[in-house]
């Protein structure tokens, strides 16, 4: 029997429903708000995986396009690999939840969230992450949570539960909160350079309307709920222990203050040293985890007890830090940023308003004409990998500096551009996203591009200890991300925030560590902005002269069919004779690129020409383009024909049309009459030789002069002057 449990939230209802889809799934739930309805299920393994030091949770977000009623535009007319929105809705989920399964848990953990319906109201992706929480707690699955997950934005000052896409589209904040009873667990934010303060209070906010969703789980897992399977965490040998440790004594710690490359050499020599001296005692696998768990505990007691670092900083001390622009000659624009061991190369290409990305997904945006892709080789680490396509981990850490980035583009009516920016990781030591922000500014510095205002990102890190002490670290590198407790991007301008990621690999954080790492962040952001204006103080004042040139007119929307023609006929052709980019948008916007100006002219006169009015008096030339019996159809402009009558040809009687014209000849026309309901155009020939007053005169018979039938000479078995009787 389905068990439902229906819960207000702000000023819609959320529905948890179980019992009655997915049966053999260890558990299943399926949780809507308004129309959207997501199905989340979650299956364990029975067995551990041996030999992994790491959880094998794998979410899985998968987006069904009938669920707005679309058909796949693929040729296979069927969902395809993960798009972006995908890809990162799945990151979102497995973000929060990871932290929350009990440590060394190493059955494999599947989660997939399927979305069966979206009313382009309210976000599936939320539903997914407390759906994901609901359908954990009444498993068998060990789990710590529940978790609770709210979207909060901000309109006019005041929050916003669960926003709609509508309203998000004019707030100036986009935040995720995820948060147990205790705690902040997972927070992902995009916002329009708001203030350390708000964002602080809005995170307060979030936490305590999760506090509701979690309650409702625990109502849910109350009536529902498995009982949880018991998880023993392995423990290693404790006289192995003590003998690695009495081995290693202070050893590692003598390696703290030495830059990177010389640090790893030593602890991986020293590992592999202490690993062949017990190799015929004890497995390796053990050795190692003792090891481990030992470079783990010096390094955080060096940082908590002496304030000293991996390479010998302290607390808020900034990497080194260079910054380049015009770095490469043919690109539109390039910028490189380096802090410390970590260097990002980012190259900026501007293209026409056709260049945008065409969306194939659940939301009602079908074009994004600001891009930013990342790309990390396995150079940057020192490593031999195969090189594959972008994996989630680049597709989430491009999208986190899009989301940074976004906040300074210029609106498409200031600047009709597609832009893409690419970074390119060229070396690797912590916070390759951060990273991309800042040499993403500078590259769309030099590119010309009129931003906002730069944006800098910092990653922050934290190492915790008993009696709630805790250190946080500014400017976070890789061993710090490894052994430490928390990986927390922010970026923004000197104004405010734009972007805000973290990931923790605790139970959550307190509030105070949050309003803490903000303002030390802040602090940071300012540091790395000053070095970016050192560099290049504003946007280019032009373009790369390798930029096309972009320029934007207006057209009575009833004309953009003349523009394009019968199957595109029209703007083919004025692109193949400019080599200009037009690009038409449905409320008669026309954007015209080209790197060479001459080019853009063209195309801009041949599309004035073909969405020129006709009018009565006026004068065109044209080009025959048919003979009838009793006149030609001229082009007087393009997709424009009118008929001239034989009797308009010339001011004498013509006998016949080809006498005067062919097809192909050029001729200058006035128009006489136009029927605009029926599209027909009356010219004549006769008129443009006459003065007005000639022409408005009514035309008797007049004889052709004497001296065009001596040039033609008499017509065969017609009658010519010379033949005509005379009176």
């Amino acid at each position: 029997m389905a068990l439902v449990i229906e819960y207000p939230l702000g000023d819609k209802n959320i529905t948890l429903k179980s019992g009655d889809l997915a049966f053999q799934a260890s558990s299943a739930v399926t949780i809507s708000l308004g129309e959207t309805v997501v199905l989340v299920t979650v299956c364990m393994a029975p067995e551990p995986r041996e030999g992994v030091d790491f959880l094998p949770l794998t979410v899985d977000y998968e987006e069904r396009l009938y669920a707005v009623g679309k058909i796949p535009g693929s040729f296979f007319r069927r969902e395809g690999r993960p798009g972006q929105a995908a890809i990162l809705s799945g990151r979102l989920t497995d973000r929060l939840l990871r932290p929350l399964f009990p440590k060394g848990f190493s059955n494999e953990v599947q989660v997939i969230a399927t979305v069966l319906s979206v009313d382009q109201e309210n976000s599936p992706e939320v539903l997914a992450s407390l759906g994901a929480s609901a359908a954990l707690v009444a498993s068998e699955i060990p789990f710590n949570g529940p978790v609770g997950t709210v979207r909060i934005g901000m309109i006019n000052g005041e929050f916003i539960i669960n926003p709609s896409y509508s309203q998000l589209q004019v707030s100036s904040l986009d935040l995720v909160v995820s948060s147990t009873k205790d705690a902040v667990v997972m927070i992902e934010a995009g916002a329009k350079e708001v203030s350390e303060e708000v964002i602080s209070e809005a995170i307060a906010y979030a936490h305590d309307v999760n506090q509701q969703l979690i309650a409702l789980q625990d109502n849910f897992r109350a009536q529902i709920g498995k009982p949880k399977v018991e998880f023993k965490p392995k423990k290693v040998d404790s006289a192995l222990e003590a003998a690695v440790l009495q081995a290693v004594g202070d050893k590692f710690t003598s390696f703290f203050g030495k830059n990177k490359i010389e640090r790893d050499i030593l602890v991986e020599e020293f590992r592999k040293e202490i690993i062949r001296s017990f190799a015929n005692g004890y497995p390796e696998q053990d050795v190692a985890a003792v090891l481990e768990a030992k470079l783990k505990a010096d390094l955080r007691s060096s940082i908590l007890d002496r304030g000293m670092r991996p390479d010998g900083r302290k607390q808020e001390d900034i990497r080194s830090i260079q910054c380049e622009v015009g770095v490469l000659p043919r690109t539109h624009g390039s910028g490189l940023f380096t802090r410390g061991l970590t260097q990002v190369l980012n190259i900026a290409t501007l293209g026409s308003v056709g260049d945008e990305q065409t969306l194939d997904g659940l939301i009602l945006e079908e074009t994004k004409r600001f891009m930013h892709h990342y790309n990390f080789p396995p150079y940057s680490t020192g490593e031999a990998k195969r090189v594959g396509t972008p994996g989630r981990r680049e597709v989430g850490h491009g999208a986190l500096v899009e989301k940074a980035l976004s906040a300074v583009i210029p609106p498409e009516g200031d600047f009709p551009y597609t832009i893409r920016l690419v970074s390119e990781v060229l070396s690797s030591n912590g916070s390759t996203s951060m990273a991309s922000v800042c040499s993403g500014t500078l590259s769309l510095m030099d590119a010309g591009i009129p931003i906002k205002a730069p944006v800098a990102g910092i990653a922050m890190g934290l190492v915790t200890g008993e009696d709630s002490r805790f250190a946080v670290l500014t400017d976070l590198e890789g061993m710090e991300d490894a052994y430490g407790d928390m990986d927390f991007k922010i970026a923004g301008t000197a104004a405010g925030i734009t972007a805000v990621q973290l990931d923790i690999k605790i139970r959550g954080l307190r509030h105070e560590i949050i309003v803490k790492t903000l303002e030390q962040a802040r602090t940071a952001r300012l540091y790395i902005l000053e070095r970016i204006r050192e560099t290049i103080a504003a946007s280019r004042p032009t373009l790369s002269k390798y930029a096309p040139r972009m320029v934007k007119i207006n057209i009575d929307p009833s004309k953009i069919g003349a523009v394009i023609g019968p199957g595109g006929r029209m703007i083919r052709a004025i692109i193949e004779k400019t080599k200009a980019s037009v690009d038409v948008e449905d409320d008669g916007s026309v954007y015209i690129g080209a790197t060479d100006v001459e080019a853009a002219e063209r195309a801009i006169a041949m599309i004035e020409a073909l969405t020129k009015e006709v009018e009565v008096g006026g004068i065109y030339t044209g080009k025959v383009t048919r003979i009838l019996p009793f006149g030609a159809l001229v082009e007087i402009l393009p997709g424009k024909e009118g008929m001239v009558h034989i009797s308009e040809l010339a001011d004498y009687r013509v006998p016949s049309v080809e006498d005067i014209v062919k097809v192909g000849d050029e001729i200058t026309v006035m128009v006489k009459e136009l029927d605009r309901a029926g599209g027909k155009i009356s010219l004549s020939r006769r008129a443009v030789f006459q003065s007005p007053e000639e022409a408005a005169r009514p035309r008797g018979p007049k004889e052709p002069p004497q001296r065009r039938h001596e040039e033609r000479g008499p017509r065969p078995g017609g009658r010519g002057p010379e033949s005509r009787p005379r009176e």
